[in-house]
């Protein structure tokens, strides 16, 4: 297949070479052994078999695969070693200095061959009309070794339904027999892939990519002998333990695990390097197509951030992009009660621009504002914030992190210097002990999940603070050391008890805190922390974390070697998000667990670039890279590049522009790839807000709930239609490149720059004229020190990039705070716990928290738009058995989820993942809506929503909630479209 490869990454490593060298690279002292009389050095521990392929020499293989461990069961990378008896298998023998291989002679063919026969006799030959024709490793090994034909007659198999003796299922179907008990039909369970046994070659390599890659455990080799096959536990791949990362499939060499879309569309001719549009990991793919038809996704073997690794979502669930709802007509209409009108764009553009100067002129400047997306590229997301402060003249630009993760902003801003995270992914191969607090890897962020596991499974200790009973404190082969389950909104209480621990036991690393810290300020904290109130047996009673084991958690952490700390929104998304992230920072430095691998503080960011979208200005208070706004060299900077002067007054948060909505100040919005109205808390304030604005721009993939309440629409481009950069939750920067024409027409960031153009030219100023977005990354980058080394020609020539990348780091920054911290020197702040304002009592006793799950993501608009809703179709909430049944709820019923906010109906699970008086539910679906029950309490600094902290009562529920019947009728009345000819 002909393969769209970036270049060299650096001297000495191809990565456009981008074959499989059959086991995993080694790192060791250089060994040069002669394979075939050519000379070659590798270094030590490396296989004969991978030694040989990087002379240019191609050894037959099926069983190995450079991304598992070296297995040695197919015998057919048989090799002959001068001065050694028998034919070692070349993938499991290591090279030795001054080795002479030969891969060619008379004896390896005939072996070979026969090995191949023996395949080959219990394999159906219906070649042509297989899925996996032209790429199937099977038929290229038979050719590679010779065999023209098999000498065995078909005989006892796996592959003959009717057991007549058939070579082809084809030929079988035209005969009768009395069927064969060892055929087994094939799988169609799963809604991405097939599995067909019949055309098994038990090479266990889609068994060891489980175990080795993924870390589920899913699939075995059940049977003896002749008799053995690949199983899962269960009746089929859809209700069995898999979790279709396809990491399977991928390894298979034959049609046995086949992606539906091949067997569909045919084999891929080309392929396209990009990035995932899902979580803040940033997986590379391959996206692979026929002309301009996208048949699959396969994870790029060279991305730094996912090693060739996926997840449900970025390997299968890309068809959102060609969905029938996806709008890619520009549409408007004067009021919300009036149905859509298709129109062109400059019509569309036009409307929209007289709309916001009129807005403008009428209640003055600050009265209109922008929220840009982070599932939007980097360029993108600078423009729309440049939008606001360049043509708006104002900074009412927000962006879906402040409700997300602006705390960590915020919290590492204050003590580390720098608003990110400290680490690359590699770094958990080197951690001893991780602490996993307010997150969930495995359903939220899958790729990073698998690697932890790994490490994990080697021996690595894991502590996880969670009010949930998450999959990682508990699944195959790996096991939490300890499970600190607190209750919701303590966390503040739980980090501060193991600091008190840890300074009360002597346990700080008092050199780290001398050579790089404040000494004065950490006396001052340390004071502070000492307090027997932050003692784990007096904040016991507040958090339920028994202090025994708090205690025990603490000295691990502290003296079980190389400890890093990751965290999610179940840190972030409260009252005192910012406070435990500084209290997080404080742990760390306190252990000394910064500057190096295998340690570090590490947000794992939601959307796929919501580090980036942050990178990129779109606070209200802060240009790009993080620099207030109120600073006038910082102005200047802009103000000489856009030729504006700039607005030196903070603007809006999200949750100010709602507010100030509902007053009459704010009444103009342009929403880029947000959809506030699911997304955000207390749902009916958010309506109201949208309800009282003179125009609202949507500019989106799908009319979401947002866009009940817009007066224009403008179609966006999926990830596959754009060019331009995501940054993730390591700093990375990463190409994002255009796999096949917008569908809509224009790519996101051109129909920013159109917009803006409608309004400049109405009020007769200067237009924008980028033409692609490496111009925009060039202003990014002479603007914003972080990204000063940044642009096209960079990343095609690195594959990646972290920030800061500039002058004193040309290649980027994998590891923050190795020489001392960017800011200078590490700040411990003082962490006071205050109790979130939210109480339970005698009407709303429980607890709600909310989270996502592996098969959805966020609001659900791009996952509910594909195959991914055969796991998860609709919210469910999760409570106690205890609970339930003294509310007299019992498994699947529908009940009644009320707070002091509002309501809704959903069904219910009952588990004791939860504890007793804590529910939670997901917020995947607008059906349930979840937000319409969260309240409007945030985050003392940044604002971030507490959606994690929400008294609530459950009872039996007959049907929808009040809420829910209007909302339905509401969308309804919203969603409809004229025919583009009225």
């Amino acid at each position: 297949m002909k393969d769209f490869i970036i270049p060299t990454h650096r001297p000495g490593e191809d990565i456009a070479d981008d074959r499989d060298l059959g086991t995993p690279a080694c790192h060791g002292a250089p060994v040069t052994l002669n394979v075939d009389g050519i000379a070659v050095t590798v270094p030590e521990g490396t296989s004969v078999m991978r030694a040989a392929f990087l002379a240019g020499i191609s050894v037959p293989k099926l069983c190995a695969s450079d991304n598992l461990e070296a297995f040695g069961s197919c015998r057919l990378c048989l090799v002959e070693i001068e001065g050694r008896r028998g034919t070692p298998a070349s993938c499991t023998t290591p090279v030795a200095e001054g080795m002479v291989v030969r891969t060619q002679s008379e004896k390896l063919r005939r072996l070979r061959r026969g090995v191949m026969e023996l395949y080959i006799s219990d394999h159906p030959l219906d070649c042509l009309t297989c899925a996996a024709n032209g790429d199937c490793e099977l038929q290229d090994a038979a050719g590679q070794v010779g065999l023209r034909d098999v000498r065995y007659t078909p005989g006892a198999n796996h592959f003959d339904p009717k057991g007549i003796g058939a070579r082809a299922q084809s030929e079988a179907a035209l005969r009768g027999g009395p069927g064969n008990p060892r055929y087994i039909p094939k799988d169609d369970s799963n809604p991405y892939f097939t599995y067909d046994p019949s055309k098994c070659i038990l090479c266990s390599r889609c068994v060891r990519a489980c175990d080795e890659v993924q870390g589920t455990f899913a699939l075995t080799i059940e049977g003896r002998g002749f008799d053995s096959r690949v199983a899962v536990a269960g009746e089929n791949f859809l209700v069995s333990d898999c979790v279709s990362c396809g990491a399977c499939v991928q390894a298979c060499p034959t049609a046995t695990l086949q992606e539906k879309s091949v067997a569909e569309l045919g084999t891929p001719t080309r392929s396209v390097i990009t990035t995932c549009a899902y979580c803040g990991v940033g997986c590379s793919f391959k996206a692979e197509l026929n002309g301009d038809r996208l048949v699959r996704m396969v994870p790029w073997k060279h991305g730094k951030a996912n090693r060739g690794h996926s997840c449900v979502k970025g390997r299968f669930a890309y068809g959102y992009a060609a969905h029938k709802d996806r709008i890619l007509k520009p549409m408007i209409r004067e009021r919300t009660c009036d149905p859509w009108r298709e129109v062109e764009w400059d019509t569309a553009l036009g409307f929209a621009a007289t709309r916001l100067r009129a807005i403008q002129d009428r209640h003055g400047r600050r009265s209109v504002g922008v929220i840009t997306s982070s599932r939007c590229t980097n360029e993108e997301t600078y423009l729309v914030q440049k939008l606001a402060r360049a043509v708006f003249g104002n900074n009412n630009t927000d962006t879906c992190a402040r409700v997300c993760h602006s705390p960590t902003g915020y919290g590492l801003g204050k003590t580390f210097g720098t608003s990110a995270g400290t680490q690359d992914f590699d770094s958990v191969e080197q951690s001893d002990v991780v602490l996993v607090i307010g997150a969930n890897p495995t359903d939220g962020h899958p790729v990073f999940a698998s690697r932890l596991k790994k490490r994990l499974r080697q021996g690595a200790r894991l502590i996880v603070v969670d009010p949930r009973r998450i999959d990682i404190v508990r699944s195959a082969h790996v096991e939490a050391a300890h499970h600190l389950r607190l209750r919701p909104g303590t966390n503040v209480a739980v980090i501060s008890a193991m600091a008190h621990v840890i300074v009360t036991e002597g346990l700080m690393d008092e050199t780290f805190i001398r050579e790089r810290c404040d000494w004065d300020e950490f006396l001052h904290y340390a004071e502070f922390i000492r307090d027997p109130r932050h003692a784990p047996e007096a904040t016991e009673a507040l958090t339920g974390v028994p202090a025994a084991d708090l205690r025990a958690a603490a000295r691990l952490f502290a003296t079980g070697g190389n400890g890093a700390i990751y965290y999610g929104l179940g840190v972030t998304e409260h009252s005192q998000g910012s406070t435990t992230v500084m209290a997080i920072a404080n742990l760390a430095m306190l252990t000394g667990n910064i500057g190096r691998p295998g340690v570090g503080v590490n947000p794992l960011r939601g959307q796929n670039n919501v580090q980036g979208a942050c990178d990129m200005g779109s606070f209200p208070h802060e240009l790009p890279g993080y620099r207030h706004v109120k600073l006038p060299e910082v102005r200047a900077i802009f103000e000489a590049a856009w030729g504006v002067e700039i607005d030196p007054e903070p603007g809006l948060r999200i949750p100010n522009m709602l507010d100030a909505a509902i007053e009459g100040r704010f009444r103009g919005l342009y929403c880029q790839g947000e959809d506030i109205l699911q997304s955000d808390p207390d749902t009916a304030h958010v309506a109201a807000a949208l309800a009282a604005m003179d125009c609202v721009i949507v500019h989106d993939l799908f009319l979401n709930e947002t866009a009940n309440y817009a007066h224009v629409f403008l179609p966006g481009s999926s990830f596959l239609e754009k060019d331009g950069t995501f940054t993730n939750a390591e700093r990375r920067i990463n190409r994002v490149r255009r796999v096949m024409a917008p569908r809509n027409g224009y790519e996101d960031w051109q129909i920013t720059q159109m917009l803006a153009n409608a309004i400049l030219a109405q009020s007769g100023r200067p237009l924008w004229h980028y033409t692609h977005p490496g111009q925009i990354m060039d202003e990014i980058a002479a603007t914003t020190p972080s990204f000063a080394g940044v642009s096209y020609e960079r990343l095609e020539a690195l594959g990646s990039v972290q920030w800061p990348c500039n002058e004193a780091a040309p290649e980027g920054t994998p590891l923050m705070h190795v020489q001392g911290f960017q800011g200078g020197r590490g700040h411990f702040m003082i962490t006071e716990y205050i109790p979130t304002d939210e109480r339970t009592g005698p009407r709303f006793p429980l607890l709600l928290t909310t989270g996502r799950i592996l098969s959805q993501y966020n609001v659900g608009a791009q996952t509910r738009r594909t195959a991914n809703t055969v796991w998860h179709s609709e919210d469910v909430l999760e409570m106690h058995p205890h609970d339930a049944e003294t509310r007299g709820v019992t498994e699947g019923a529908w009940v009644r989820l009320a707070s002091r906010s509002g309501e809704t109906t959903l069904r219910v699970t009952l588990t004791d993942r939860v504890s007793p008086g804590v529910v939670y539910t997901t917020f995947h679906h607008p059906a349930t809506q979840a937000n319409v029950v969260t309240t409007d309490y945030s985050d003392w600094a940044t604002n971030c929503p507490e959606y994690k902290v929400t008294a609530v009562q459950v009872s039996p529920s007959n049907g929808p909630s009040d809420w829910q019947q209007r909302h339905v009728a509401q969308t309804l009345r919203a969603r409809r479209i004229l025919p583009a000819a009225e």
